[in-house]
């Protein structure tokens, strides 16, 4: 009965974290997602060319997540075994290398946007709008970075709710400068995808200052240089202990999905603004899996370091089936209003063939992905941080892009023989990751002996 009590209990501190997880990431989303909407009424070839943009700008943020995956996972288990002068280490420390990380690779993504865009095979029509958009958003990346880092720290203090209230604000601003500026209203110039780029790029600036203001408020209210003298080496080499696999194998994704976007480079402009209404549209499918699993992997870097590794067991096979569940739910449905969806974004009619099919073919997809989601989370909020790693490296490339260069390119089945590799991929991943947590082999890993 005492055990039933307590997962009831772990399960409502789940939820009140996932909530405004759900929420933030809903609207960190709809951010993307504005854009494409708002530039599909300028031009489909300004959709295409940011599609292409923003796959290399997430894959660029991905290295700041070499620091915030270890920050969320170092900072639960910290704040479990109320280790706090360790939680004040490595944020300080997490702050400090993503500011020079940052400033870095914007000054690359600044002076180097038209050569990556044409490593990526953009085509000339493109070209000028994909440079327009890489080169301001790109050369202010770095506050994104400082943004990542604060709101994992915020998130792993279980207040949550803080990163989502200022997402709800760069939303609001995001949408009031997109408008402004993509169709140049209320007396500015008409400014297309540059207007879009500013409107992303100073929203992103916003966030950072307003969730600094949160951090010293609410959570760490000074950063004493006593903890920091000597340096806290430690905590920076736990952080690349966990953020360098961890961060390995979201970059193995994002690197995998930039070779895919390569590939449908070769298809045409159609099926590259297909893929991007596509992408936009199925995210809001698995947004709930997200959310809750990134809520259920600090109550589980909680567990670990308070000692419960069943209780954390527990939780996660609730989680998956929760979000499997709702996933699919949310799939068939997008699926079967896919006609509707696509008609109100474009009237070209091989766009919309292709993204209906690519909606239908989701439907599946979408059983492994929020097993992925989940176990990659809560794996690395155990500790168990090289095994998603491993088994993304190999499955994602073997499979996702191998297969997708087969079945897309090869065999001519187009994009959505791409998708069916994606499929392919993902419910290969789920199968292993489920084993993988069921075999506990995850419970010696932590951080907190």
């Amino acid at each position: 009965m005492a055990e039933v009590i307590q997962q009831e209990n772990i399960r409502r501190r789940l939820f009140k974290l996932a909530a405004p997880i759900f929420i933030e990431t809903l609207l960190i989303m709809m951010l993307g997602a504005v854009d494409v909407i708002m530039l599909s009424r300028h031009s489909d070839n300004s959709v295409a060319a940011v599609g292409v943009v923003n796959q290399i700008i997430v894959l660029t943020f991905l290295i700041f997540e070499v620091i915030n995956l270890g920050t969320s996972v170092l900072c639960s288990q910290y704040l479990g075994a109320k280790m706090h002068k360790n939680v004040v280490q490595v944020v300080g420390v997490s702050l400090l290398m993503n500011l020079v990380v940052g400033v870095s690779v914007s000054l690359f993504l600044f002076g180097m946007n038209e050569t990556i865009l044409q490593w990526m095979g953009l085509t000339p029509e493109l070209m000028k709008d994909g440079t327009d958009y890489m080169r301001i958003v790109g050369a202010f990346a770095f506050f994104q970075a400082i943004s990542l880092t604060l709101s994992a720290s915020l998130r792993s203090a279980n207040k949550a709710i803080y990163p989502m209230m200022v997402t709800v604000v760069v939303n609001v601003l995001n949408i009031i400068g997109n408008y402004t500026l993509i169709f140049g209203e209320f007396g500015f110039p008409e400014m297309g995808v540059e207007g879009a780029a500013i409107s992303t790029a100073f929203s992103r600036g916003v966030s950072m200052v307003i969730l600094f203001i949160i951090l010293f408020k609410k959570h760490i209210r000074k950063f004493p240089l006593a903890y920091f003298r000597p340096f806290p080496f430690k905590e920076l080499k736990n952080l690349l202990k966990v953020g360098l696999p961890s961060a390995g194998e979201q970059l193995s994704y994002s690197s995998s999905q930039v070779v895919i976007t390569y590939f449908i480079n070769v298809l045409g402009t159609e099926a590259l603004a297909a893929r991007t209404y596509s992408v936009n549209i199925i995210m809001f499918s698995f947004l709930f899996c997200i959310a809750i699993a990134q809520g259920g992997a600090i109550c589980i870097g909680h567990l670990i370091g308070e000692k419960r590794p069943h209780a954390a067991f527990l939780l996660g096979k609730y989680v998956m089936k929760k979000s499997v569940l709702i996933t699919v739910c949310l799939s068939l449905i997008t699926a079967l209003m896919g006609p509707f969806i696509f008609g109100w974004l474009t009237t070209n009619e091989q766009i919309i063939r292709m993204g209906v099919t690519i909606l239908a073919i989701d439907v599946i997809l979408e059983i492994g992905r929020p097993i992925n989601i989940f176990a990659t989370n809560a794996l690395r909020a155990a500790g168990d941080v090289n095994y998603p790693f491993y088994l993304g490296l190999v499955v994602m490339w073997s499979v996702a892009v191998g297969c997708g260069y087969l079945f897309g390119i090869h065999w001519g089945w187009g994009l959505a023989g791409m998708w069916v590799a994606f499929l392919l991929d993902e419910n290969i991943r789920g199968i292993v990751f489920v084993r993988r947590w069921y075999g506990m082999k995850w419970v010696k890993k932590s951080f907190v002996k």
